[in-house]
Parts: C-alpha cells; sequence; structure tokens
C-alpha cells in the first residue's frame, strides 16, 4: 500500500520577494516525491479549507475570525512574521485542514503525512513564530470531538521548543507533548511541555539520537494513545541557517525511522507533519525534507 501523502497547492502562499520564510519548499518537495515516485499525479488527499468552528476548538475565536477576514493587528501581524492577507489565512485553514485529514487517514491506515504543518508556535490567543494556528492542536481537538480519539501524544523535533503546543495543552491529561529541541534556541520565554529535552548549541548525531531514545523509549507504550502526531522539522540539520544544532543528513533519516518504528511497534498511529527547516537553497532544503517521506514509506 502507498504511503497517504495530504498536500494542498495552496501551502504555497504568496511572500513579499527576499521573505526570509522559504514559502517554496511546499511547492518543491510535492514536485520531488512525484519524481521519486512516492505520488503520481492525482495521488494527493486535498484537504479543503478548515472551517473557523474546527479552528476554534484550540484558539480563542475573536483571533480566528480576525485571520479570516484579514484584520489581524500589526502588532501580532509582526509576532506572526507574514502578512496577513488572504492568501497566508488560506494557507494556514488549509494546512491546518491537512494535518486534521492526516490524523483521519493516520486513524485508519496506521501512517499518513501531511506536506505542511507542525506550525507549534501558534498558541491559544494568536499565533507566532511564522505560525498563524497550531494545526497539531486543531487536528487533536476535532478528533476528540467528533469521538475518534481519546488520548494523543506529540513528538515535536523541530529544532525549536513547541511553546504553543505546550501551552495549549497544559493540565489535559489527554494529551502529552515531548519537544527535543535546542535549548538556547527560539523561543526565549519556554512553555513546559510534559517532557521537554533541551540540547546545547552543536549536539550531533550521537548526542541527538541517544536523548531522543532515552526521551521515547517506553514512553509510548506507558501513556498509551490512540494516535501520535509526529513533528518531522529538518531545522536541527547542521546546515540549517536557525537551527543551532548539527545533525547531518543520515541523523535526520535515523531519527525519523527510530520514531517511526517505536510508535507503529507499538500499534499506534502515526500522523506526520513537516515542521519546520530554513535555507535559502529551496532545492537542497525540500530535499531534506522527503526523505522524511521516504522513510514514512517504508512502513506502509
Amino acid at each position: 500500500m502507498a504511503l497517504s501523502i495530504v498536500h494542498n497547492p495552496d501551502y504555497n502562499a504568496e511572500l513579499p520577494q527576499g521573505h526570509r520564510f522559504p514559502i517554496g519548499k511546499f511547492r518543491r518537495v510535492a514536485e520531488i516525491l512525484m519524481e521519486d515516485g512516492l505520488a503520481a499525479p492525482g495521488s494527493y488527499h486535498m484537504p479543503a479549507p478548515a472551517p473557523a468552528d474546527w479552528i476554534a476548538l484550540a484558539h480563542e475565536r475573536g483571533y480566528v475570525d480576525r485571520v479570516f477576514h484579514c484584520h489581524v493587528e500589526p502588532s501580532i501581524a509582526r509576532e506572526i512574521g507574514f502578512p496577513m492577507v488572504e492568501s497566508v489565512a488560506r494557507r494556514a485553514r488549509c494546512a491546518t485542514a491537512g494535518t486534521v485529514l492526516t490524523g483521519r487517514l493516520a486513524l485508519e491506515e496506521g501512517i499518513a503525512c501531511n506536506t505542511a504543518g507542525g506550525s507549534h508556535h501558534a498558541r491559544f490567543e494568536h499565533g507566532a513564530g511564522f505560525c498563524v494556528f497550531n494545526d497539531v492542536a486543531v487536528a487533536i481537538r476535532v478528533l476528540q470531538a467528533d469521538g475518534v480519539i481519546e488520548r494523543a501524544m506529540v513528538i515535536d523535533l523541530d529544532v525549536h521548543q513547541g511553546d504553543g503546543t505546550a501551552a495549549i495543552f497544559s493540565g489535559d491529561d489527554s494529551v502529552f507533548t515531548l519537544s527535543v529541541h535546542a535549548e538556547k534556541n527560539y523561543p526565549v520565554r519556554k512553555k513546559p511541555s510534559d517532557l521537554d529535552i533541551g540540547l546545547a548549541d552543536g549536539a550531533t548525531d550521537d548526542t541527538y539520537l541517544e536523548a531522543l531514545r532515552s526521551a521515547l523509549t517506553g514512553r509510548v507504550e506507558a501513556f498509551r494513545p490512540d494516535i501520535v502526531f509526529y513533528n518531522a522539522g529538518v531545522d536541527p540539520h547542521r546546515d540549517d541557517r536557525l537551527g543551532r544544532l548539527a545533525l547531518s543528513d543520515e541523523g535526520l533519516v535515523a531519527r525519523d525511522r527510530f520514531v517511526i518504528e517505536t510508535v507503529r511497534e507499538a500499534g499506534v498511529a502515526l500522523a506526520g507533519v513537516m515542521g519546520g527547516g530554513y535555507s535559502f537553497d529551496i532545492d537542497a532544503l525540500a530535499h531534506r525534507h522527503a526523505a522524511f517521506y521516504r522513510v514514512a514509506s517504508e512502513f506502509t
């Protein structure tokens, strides 16, 4: 069975020329997956934009409405880092719906992946750090509201701590949040996850993988989630311009394989989201992201 991959062309929003967020990586990843035979024309599962009622399960409704109508306060837009125009709002809605759909497909098939998602800095009140809506938090709340899951785990391996996700689920025993990140990286003020592993600058493959194994071994079986959402950000890579860690291509692949194998051997569904990755070389960055989908395809 082929890996179910969720993608929408609207993941590629319109940003000003020279914007430091590498928006072109979403289109290029989808192209690479077709070039590699992991997807074919018409094979992507395409989400429609998420409705406000879904997003308001994890965000303050007034903020949701302001994003939908492109009336976000300038101070919040600056904190997010995007011009809050229609294409950005649509991208956020589609990416969020994409993670909901990825969760549903994972529950049916065991594993599925979104070619966007992982917007883990968005908190209940508003977005931040290139994150408009917290797609993983919304997906968990939608699936819980629909009664198809009770418990979820978030394994967040983006190089930046998942502060928004941690804050949204603080005190909620139905969701376990785990973040492995560069301790001195953004955000400066971190919100406590259920388990945080902060690594020193320059941590390499061996140090990273040892910390991950220590954090994750036995954790899925102990918590017994119905689904795991895995943020497979590639910004721990040594060439990432916002990373501060020093993983190799091989280290990222070993990381992804360990996470997926651990979750699937526990009999738990895994929904993968793209997460962060920052480079001016869009092609190199997109190939770095595409490796995650190749690993995931081994488990279908």
